[in-house]
């Protein structure tokens, strides 16, 4: 996609759960993510329903305006008519993605992983608390510089950085003094030109960062064409677990859609023509192998998605020594008050 540069111009949605339910009967997530600033929301959701989604869009709305464009996958609330009227009264064109390919969205899908780790830092051990955790998670997102950006989230939106723990801790050392009144004009001025320079920088930035992703997918994608009457194989999540996916078909490919997407003919099914990414397919041999490899995916909507739950632990890095002895012993104690033990690890991410 087009790198975009006004904040909250173009958006991406999705669901993440069910998730266990907290004691204020919450169990799904409906996150947000902002092209341009990289800027995360997330609303705790009872139900997925299109009013539910409408609701939290409304809340949204109200401190950043209306977006021009909302990215989603094809989940049943998404493409609701309650929703489509939402969109058409508001002017927002809807953008849906592949079926069954997340990676289509890579922002908000990179953003649910990051959240999800997050969660499992700190709910507690029934997992019935994760809701009174996203207010704090969701300022510590936003105040981390994005390597795709160079800049935090919430500099991007408010053209400033935000002050957290660590500042008040700062401002007590070292006793700050009031930063003097500066004039409305003035402000405006200096504030329109710093925003107008980190702009610049974030193009640049975000092109940099797609030519490397770029380069990493060439180097290990093939190529891959059907043609119209092929029968073909699709990897799919199955009925009984929506976890678990295995090849099904054959399938009948009915014609090519885009660069990397076909329609497929499912007269099995209850849409009879569905469009999916081309990774997602393979050639059918009627006296081939054995497909009933099967393999763990994403759900991809939202009825479960208990991904991180199946994914093979992460590889801790090891805790790095602070050296904190210019610091006196009541500082050292207040700053290992604030900073997890476990922050500044020996490997990056």
């Amino acid at each position: 996609m087009p790198i975009i540069e006004v904040p909250f111009l173009r958006i991406a949605m999705d669901i993440i759960g069910p998730l266990e339910r907290t004691h204020s009967g919450y169990r799904y997530i409906l996150v947000v993510c902002d092209y341009a600033t990289r800027y995360p929301e997330a609303f705790p959701l009872r139900r997925i329903t299109a009013q539910s989604i409408a609701q939290a869009l409304l809340q949204l709305i109200s401190r950043v305006g209306i977006p021009k464009e909302i990215v989603t996958d094809q989940g049943t609330a998404f493409l609701s008519q309650t929703l489509q009227q939402v969109y058409r009264l508001l002017g927002i064109k809807g953008i849906r993605t592949t079926p069954y390919h997340p990676q289509t969205d890579g922002l908000v899908e990179r953003y649910n992983q990051t959240l999800k780790s997050m969660l499992k830092k700190f709910v507690a051990e029934d997992g019935k608390d994760w809701d009174r955790w996203l207010p704090y998670l969701m300022f510590s997102y936003r105040e981390v510089p994005q390597a795709s950006t160079g800049y935090s989230p919430f500099e991007l939106l408010y053209g400033r950085q935000v002050r957290g723990p660590l500042d008040v801790l700062r401002d007590a050392w070292e006793q700050a003094s009031e930063p003097q009144p500066v004039p409305v004009l003035q402000y405006v001025l200096q504030m329109r030109k710093k925003m107008e320079q980190m702009a610049k920088l974030v193009h640049v930035n975000m092109e940099k960062a797609q030519v490397r992703q770029k380069h990493g997918f060439d180097k290990k994608a093939k190529a891959r064409v059907f043609r119209p009457g092929q029968e073909v194989l699709l990897l799919l999540p199955t009925s009984d677990n929506k976890l678990l996916a295995r090849w099904q078909g054959p399938f009948r490919v009915l014609r090519k859609m885009g660069p990397a997407t076909y329609e497929i003919s499912m007269p099995q099914h209850r849409r009879k023509k569905q469009t999916f990414h081309v990774n997602l397919l393979k050639e059918w041999h009627s006296k081939g192998d054995s497909v009933s490899q099967q393999l763990l995916v994403r759900s991809v909507k939202g009825e479960e998605d208990y991904t991180d739950q199946f994914l093979p632990p992460k590889t801790e890095g090891t805790p790095i020594h602070l050296d904190l002895s210019h610091l006196s012993p009541e500082k050292q104690q207040q700053l290992r008050a604030i900073v997890p033990t476990d922050l500044f690890v020996d490997r990056p991410g």
